[in-house]
């Protein structure tokens, strides 16, 4: 059983800072990737920044610069810090883990945090 809990999030200016964590709890799974997505009402979920369980990274065009993933593998958290926030970084934010099961080591299943929101706004 996996279970996915988010934290974070909430309301700020233009400009400020605010952080994100996750974290996968349960026993008997290996986490692989993880990423942060976020979803703006009547768009489709867009990727924000991908981590793997080696910590190499990857990020949309509008975080790069401005959001730092990152990650502890022995706790299975996620994090995302996000500096000089935009409105247009107004959305719900979602972790998302790729994880392998011992009795299915060829396959991944994809687990989802509940989404937290975040809103940029003066």
């Amino acid at each position: 059983q996996v279970q996915m809990a988010e934290s974070g999030g909430g309301l700020v200016q233009p400009g400020g800072s605010l952080s994100l964590s996750c974290a996968a709890s349960g026993s008997g799974f290996t986490v692989n990737g993880m990423g942060w997505y976020r979803e703006i009402p009547g768009k489709e979920r867009e990727l924000v920044a991908a981590i793997t369980s080696d910590g190499y990274t990857n990020y949309a065009d509008s975080a790069k610069g401005r959001f730092s993933i990152s990650r502890v593998n022995a706790e299975n958290a996620l994090y995302l810090q996000m500096n000089s926030l935009k409105p247009e970084d107004t959305a719900v934010y979602y972790c998302n883990a790729e994880i392998i099961f011992p009795e299915e080591p060829m396959r991944q299943y994809e687990y989802w945090g509940q989404g937290t929101q975040v809103t940029v706004s003066s």
